[in-house]
């Protein structure tokens, strides 16, 4: 039974089904409102399940010459991490005595891997586009992990210096979020810029970028492989503000997480919608040196109980 039950939580509920699900939904969303303040329709609610099943039906096509090994383990990192991502991140809010020592360090790892994975596929794809676009990949995931490492360390020190995630939350049910607090604000407003270019959104969708590079590393990508990317992204989009919220803004077991998961969703579409695409120069600048002095201003503050 317990291995049903660790089965049901990884495949099911809150595992991959639901945050694929939820997180399609959510790419839907961000699709409708982009297509509205750009004067257009967007597509119906069901576009990006229609999509998803589309490419399911499609052949994956390998380019000669690639590892097949690598070529498939780029989508899958995506797709395992954020699933493991998905289990931890409700169990651990709702049943906070689940939570083990070092679980934010796991975290922080799995949050780690879709980057890596889309740099693992984009080099294995043996495209010079894909090349680009890894290259820049891994260049925007070394800029804007520098101040998201500071964050955590932040949180960490006004939690008391624990890095279990259940007890960061326990404290803040107990004493008000982190995000009450100047501290607490500044870490807020790092997480969800880094959580932008997590996202691959604008203004940091250079290793992307469409208009330059014809999709970077994704351009050799298609069918399930390809899939397999999409669903990722939209699990991310679902999980990094629950992420968000855990961490700074009191957890999400109460009615008012759904109005803060909301905020957060309509700020990353804001963002989006309102901002050009930097280079990959100005972002190295924008994350180490400008979000980079902040986040440390935020840790001084935090050693100083602010």
């Amino acid at each position: 039974m317990e291995i049903l039950k660790v089965l049901f939580n990884y495949f099911i509920f809150p595992g991959f089904l639901f945050t694929a699900v939820v997180g399609m939904f959510l790419t839907w969303i961000e699709r409708k409102v982009s297509a509205r303040v750009q004067m257009r329709v967007g597509p119906p609610w069901y576009q990006s399940y229609a999509d998803f099943l589309k490419l399911l039906i499609k052949e994956t096509i390998i380019p000669e010459g690639t590892s097949r090994f690598l070529f498939y383990l780029g989508p899958l990192l995506g797709l395992i991490s954020m699933s493991i991502l998905a289990v931890m991140l409700f169990t651990m809010n709702f049943s906070p005595q689940t939570s083990f020592a070092g679980d934010l360090i796991v975290m922080v790892y799995l949050l780690a891997l879709p980057p890596i994975g889309v740099i693992i596929g984009g080099s294995a794809s043996r495209n010079p586009f894909a090349s680009i676009g890894a290259s820049r990949e891994m260049t925007q995931y070394f800029a804007y992990e520098l101040p998201f490492l500071i964050v955590i360390a932040g949180i960490v020190l006004k939690s008391g210096g624990t890095i279990k995630f259940g007890e960061i939350i326990e404290l803040q049910k107990s004493n008000g979020p982190f995000l009450y607090s100047i501290s607490g604000i500044i870490f807020g407003m790092v997480m969800l810029l880094v959580m932008q270019a997590k996202l691959g959104f604008v203004p940091f969708d250079i290793p992307e970028a469409e208009q330059e590079i014809m999709a970077g590393p994704y351009i050799e990508y298609s069918g399930v492989a390809l899939g397999v990317y999409k669903i990722s992204k939209g699990m991310m989009l679902f999980l990094l503000p629950v992420f968000i919220i855990s961490l700074v803004w009191g957890g999400i077991t109460d009615w008012w997480a759904i109005l803060k998961f909301l905020l957060i969703i309509v700020l990353i579409i804001l963002i989006k919608n309102t901002n050009p695409r930097l280079r990959i120069d100005q972002t190295l600048k924008f994350f180490w040196i400008f979000l980079g002095i902040l986040s440390i201003i935020g840790l001084v503050l935090a050693v100083n109980r602010l």
